[in-house]
């Protein structure tokens, strides 16, 4: 009995002495898109940060493909020492349940480390769309199923999955049209292509401060920063309505709980700093926050809220 206490004692030193040494080498940060979008916008403003507090380079390694599943696939695969990282958003969960396999299981083999940002959408139109509200909106899509086209960004992003709850929520009827992008799906707004969508606010804002575009109402449980006099889509008429995409910190699986609690403390100072919060708000991005274990909770509740999206949209990626 005394020798295994012995060898318990020894192996929890071993840990605390890891963890007030961590990081003693570069770290890697796995970013699974392309250079440029949000997610990588984030990750290389708030981990150089991090790298400032830390006193340790953080090393960004973009990844990109299948919606982020390749990159997420290198980071589960790797030795669960604080070493590698990934910065992912919401489509994490989503791929879940829009890819029939993945080669790792989104909700075992991550653990969360931190929330980084908020990227509200919009209910944005058209200006040629006689409403200028939430609830005119809905009103007009009443008086005429069916004749209203609203672009996304593909099946199961984020703006579909947005809109879709918003017409499961409100009964209304319009017309999904699928983009390859969130460039695109803007675009196709802007022209009159199409007469709303559920968009990012980052990539409609100049598109409505220049007058092309009307925002009425957003997507987040509060009003966001960037458009503080746009009501929220939940107090303009639908009471409930919540849809907010982020972006957050993940680790591998089996990562020392004493090296995630200094990753989540320097992450959250991070997101303090005046500097990063600026940085962030030039990009339409809420900084965020928050212990990891209210960001399980949060991957945990958006895993069932996307599952019943998507399985209500009948998206799926083969």
């Amino acid at each position: 009995m005394k020798r295994s206490l012995s060898f318990a004692a020894l192996a929890l030193l071993a840990g605390v002495v890891s963890a007030q040494s961590y990081p003693s080498k570069p770290v890697r940060v796995v970013i699974p898109w392309p250079p440029g979008g949000s997610n990588d916008v984030v990750g290389r403003i708030v981990m150089q940060k991090v790298a400032e507090y830390a006193g340790q380079q953080f090393i960004v390694d973009n990844r990109g493909g299948a919606a982020g599943s390749i990159g997420a696939e290198v980071v589960a695969k790797s030795p669960p020492d604080g070493y590698t990282l990934m910065v992912h958003s919401t489509s994490h969960v989503g791929n879940a349940h829009l890819y029939k396999k993945l080669p790792y299981d989104t909700l075992k083999d991550f653990v969360g480390v931190a929330l980084l940002a908020a990227q509200p959408g919009a209910l944005t139109i058209h200006p040629s769309l006689p409403v200028k509200s939430v609830k005119e909106f809905i009103a007009l899509a009443k008086a005429r199923p069916g004749t209203i086209n609203y672009s996304s960004s593909g099946n199961g992003s984020a703006p579909h999955l947005s809109m879709a709850l918003l017409v499961s929520m409100t009964g209304i009827n319009i017309v999904h049209v699928p983009y390859k992008g969130g460039a695109p799906q803007v675009t196709a707004l802007v022209s009159g292509e199409t007469q709303a969508s559920l968009a990012t606010v980052s990539t409609v804002l100049v598109h409505v401060q220049s007058g092309r575009l009307r925002a009425i109402g957003v997507s987040s449980a509060k009003r966001t920063g960037t458009m503080p006099d746009v009501p929220t889509i939940g107090e303009s008429g639908v009471p409930g309505y919540e849809m907010s995409p982020w972006i957050g910190v993940f680790a591998p699986t089996g990562t020392s709980k004493d090296i995630i609690a200094r990753l989540n403390s320097e992450v959250n100072k991070a997101l303090k700093s005046p500097d990063v919060n600026q940085l962030l708000a030039s990009q339409a991005l809420d900084a965020l926050g928050g212990t990891p274990e209210e960001f399980d909770v949060r991957i945990k509740a958006d895993y069932e809220k996307y599952g019943k999206l998507i399985k209500l949209t009948g998206a799926k990626v083969d």
